[in-house]
């Protein structure tokens, strides 16, 4: 693939008030494709890093000694770091320019990788793990702007979508099966060592072949509202990772739980007064793009209590290897594979209704499954629920991308695909605490005799997940919600009133 020179200006700005370089206005199918490619590395980096680092959860914590409620932080520190600057690099990269964001964060991320693989205590561990995150939040929402922009045809785009929901699946796959044979054969420091060759050859390529675009009116700064977003994520996480080892009723927890509350509501008071806020409270006007954020907090709370319970139940209740654990998650993993880009193309073709309501049940079906494992549960029971929470949540990542920056102004890609970012991770860092919290209070003795049976709650609470994801499902996809959708769109973008 060989770019050619562009010609003419600079930079055009479009009707969508999006600053647009004259080599996207005029790339081939070609190199949109290889521009998609490129993209989704970036997202199958951070993937495997969540994947393998669950993997290697056993091992991390027998290597430092380390309680449920480190291993949680140990997750909970990246996805909550994530999450909380996400937004920020949406609109930065609007502003900035896309490319050199993406750039930027790909070279953290290689480092803080680096780092990890490095550190001597859990304590610091969790610290290069949110370098990482700081790396990582500039690389999901800035490369889902840069395909939005790159894709603006709306079928054309649900198909994209759909391969950057298969790269998921592929992380998923992967990055089970990688972990563990290599936590197996090298030891646990060699999973953040991937990172580093794939983030080289991202940046490479990115540099070569993705032309520079930004928002012609990009969002100002909004310190405040990305200080209360810290506050409120990061109380609340704290709150419920570290309740059942104070008590809910200890004065930090409800100090904790105080602040989130006040964050919240510094939120919605402060950010509807400011002309450009980080979070646009009035995308929210959209049910489907709210439906979409609720959903997405649904099913990856579903996905990271998942990953977080089945791999402590498989390697410390079965006393399975992690190479082991790994192989017998792979079915999930390759379900998801398989019916992400075909949810894309059902999304392209007959909207978002079937995929949600299919995943959603195929979610609840599965969690509800998994409450009734124990130390011996046969491996064809468990193989049906790993199946069925693939598919699940297979096609719900389609619909969710879609709603999220369909009608929206590309000249705010960034904004709304970091808001759609965020509510992934803010899902899967409340997956995590909230699991593990459920867990932690039901261990009595050791991990081992009574995790399978503390489990069960978790569990439930994952299946109420999927409950959620099926009746956002139906309420998203009315005729009222796609009504509300398309005001938005002219409220936001009046002049251009489709996309």
């Amino acid at each position: 693939m060989r770019v050619q020179p562009s010609t003419g200006t600079p930079e055009q700005s479009g009707q969508d008030g999006v600053a647009q370089p004259t080599a996207i206005n005029e790339l081939s199918r070609r190199r949109r494709i290889g521009i998609l490619m490129i993209c989704s590395m970036s997202l199958l980096i951070v993937g495997l890093d969540v994947t393998i680092v669950n993997v290697a959860l056993p091992s991390i914590g027998s290597a430092f000694h380390a309680s449920v409620s480190g291993l949680q932080w140990t997750i909970d520190a990246y996805t909550l770091v994530l999450a909380s600057f996400l937004m920020l690099s949406g609109s930065t990269a609007d502003r900035l320019g896309r490319r050199r964001t993406f750039v930027i964060g790909l070279s953290i991320f290689a480092a803080g990788s680096l780092l990890c693989s490095l550190a001597p205590s859990l304590e610091l561990l969790v610290v290069f793990r949110m370098l990482q995150a700081v790396g990582g939040s500039m690389l999901n929402p800035v490369a889902m702007s840069i395909i939005t922009n790159t894709f603006t045809d709306p079928r054309e785009r649900a198909q994209a979508v759909g391969v950057w929901g298969a790269v998921i699946g592929i992380s998923m796959a992967l990055g089970p099966v990688l972990g563990g044979a290599l936590v197996t054969s090298v030891g646990w420091r060699s999973i953040f060592w991937i990172n580093i060759p794939v983030g080289m050859v991202a940046i490479v390529l990115t540099l070569r072949y993705i032309p520079e675009s930004k928002a012609a009116r990009a969002r100002r700064l909004d310190p405040v509202g990305q200080v209360l977003v810290i506050a409120l994520l990061a109380s609340l996480t704290y709150g419920i990772i570290e309740a059942p080892g104070h008590g809910w009723t200890s004065p930090f927890i409800v100090a904790a739980f105080g602040l989130a509350v006040a964050s919240l509501a510094g939120l919605l008071r402060y950010e509807p007064r400011r002309h450009q806020p980080l979070v646009d409270l009035a995308f929210f006007r959209s049910i489907p793009f709210a439906s979409a954020t609720v959903t997405a907090v649904a099913a990856f709370a579903a996905l990271g209590g998942f990953l977080f319970l089945n791999t402590l139940y498989l390697q410390e209740v079965r006393g399975l290897s992690p190479l082991r654990a790994g192989l017998d998650t792979l079915p999930m993993a390759l379900m998801t594979v398989v019916l992400s880009p075909i949810s894309g193309r059902i999304v392209g073709h007959r909207g978002a209704r079937l995929p949600l309501v299919l995943a959603g049940i195929a979610l609840t079906i599965s969690c509800t499954m998994l409450t009734r494992i124990d130390g011996t549960t046969p491996f064809t029971w468990l193989f049906v629920a790993y199946v069925l929470f693939g598919t699940g949540f297979g096609l719900v990542n389609a619909p969710i991308t879609n709603a999220a920056v369909s009608g929206m102004p590309r000249a705010q890609a960034g904004v709304a695909a970091g808001i759609a970012s965020t509510s992934r991770q803010i899902g899967q860092t409340l997956g995590v605490a909230v699991v593990g919290a459920l867990v932690t209070s039901h261990i009595h003795g050791s991990v081992h005799a009574d995790l399978a049976a503390a489990s069960h709650l978790g569990w439930w609470t994952l299946a109420a997940c999927g409950v959620l994801v099926l009746v956002l499902g139906l309420v998203a996809t009315t005729k009222r919600a796609l009504d509300s959708a398309r005001r938005t769109a002219r409220a936001l973008n009046p002049e251009v009133l489709e996309q």
